[in-house]
């Protein structure tokens, strides 16, 4: 049987052995432990890599700036950091992608003060929309999800991404992943809408798809006086996904003055100011209500200053997605992928 004619990357439930599925077969048996599966769709679940565009020389290159970017971290970090190791690894993320059909029945809030009022409203939402999670642990890494926007896809190449690095499989359930997207595509939805108080909601997801994209990272591992660090460079773009690095002292004590200062400020002069120069007038009540927002944002203020200096010793750097993990995404990736798909059958 030739090669094109073989499905590569499905992985056995039992004891995790690699199976090699014959197109258009359905039940698939395991060459290690004989567990006999059936193969959901007629190719079971699709798998893509990202190609690597950045090699490591050009990886390591991005910890200087990684380390000079932010002044939350230390001054000398760049000069006196040291890369113990640096190597390529592909990590697996469940993907989901589809286009959002919406429609949002409810109420919009018009108006202000006793003019406001509820003005039945309906919300149509069509969107083009993606979404992914790790499909393994990535807590040694970092990285929970990562910017499949505009980046191309290419079909699984088993041997390609093992010759070129660790390749990480996934062993969480594509079901629950499953319905963790779509739970996000619906929350989207609500959101988009913009409405004070929803009675309905209705989503369809068409042209759906959902498979696995093994994701190129370079992760450097460095030395800053003796403690270790470690940075996920994208394989693809070069953009920073993850990263520690030494605190800045001098930055950690003027974040705690300035923002106990501005937070006692917040929080004690401006509800003395509003209660004083309002004493006599009809919006009293109004009055108190402002100078116990301001007395709740003054002391949020100061718990906040707290908080970056007590944890600021260490730095982190977390990338995260502009939409709570959904990205909304040209047609043209979609009609890429579909490409794909239609060149593997």
């Amino acid at each position: 049987m030739s090669a094109k004619e073989v499905t590569y990357g499905l992985n056995c439930p039992r004891c995790g052995g690699r199976i090699e599925v014959p197109e258009g077969q359905q039940l698939v048996i395991c060459p290690y432990c004989q567990q006999r599966s059936i193969v959901r769709g007629d190719r079971g679940l699709l798998r893509y890599q990202v190609p690597v565009q950045i090699d490591r020389q050009r990886a390591e290159a991005m910890l200087p700036r990684f380390l000079s970017d932010h002044p939350a971290i230390a001054r000398n970090a760049a000069r006196l950091a040291k890369i113990e190791e640096s190597f390529l690894v592909f990590l697996p993320f469940y993907t989901a992608w589809g286009r959002v059909l919406g429609w949002v029945f409810g109420q919009k809030r018009v108006g202000a003060g006793r003019s406001a009022r509820y003005e039945p409203r309906e919300v149509q939402f069509v969107q083009d929309v993606t979404w992914n999670e790790a499909a393994c642990d990535v807590g040694e890494f970092g990285v929970e999800s990562v910017p499949l926007e505009g980046k191309p896809y290419v079909p699984y190449d088993e041997d390609e991404i093992h010759r070129l690095g660790l390749v990480f499989e996934p062993v969480s359930s594509s079901s629950e992943a499953l319905q963790r997207a779509e739970d996000q595509f619906q929350a989207q939805v609500k959101d988009a809408a913009r409405l004070d108080r929803i009675a309905q909601v209705f989503v369809r997801i068409v042209r759906r798809r959902f498979g696995v994209v093994y994701y190129p990272l370079w992760i450097l591992r460095y030395l800053y006086r003796g403690r270790a660090y470690q940075v996920a460079v994208d394989g693809n773009s070069g953009q920073i996904l993850y990263g520690k690095a030494p605190g800045n002292t001098l930055y950690r004590a003027a974040v705690l003055v300035g923002g106990m200062a501005l937070g006692a400020l917040v929080a004690f002069d401006v509800p003395t100011l509003l209660l004083y120069f309002g004493r006599n007038s009809d919006e009293m009540d109004g009055l108190i209500v402002l100078s116990g927002i301001a007395l709740l944002v003054g002391f949020t203020i100061m718990y906040t200053a707290y908080r970056a200096f007590r944890y600021g010793e260490e730095y982190e750097y977390r990338w995260k997605e502009r939409t709570s993990a959904i990205d909304f995404q040209p047609q043209q990736i979609l009609q890429g992928i579909s490409d794909i798909v239609t060149a593997e059958r």
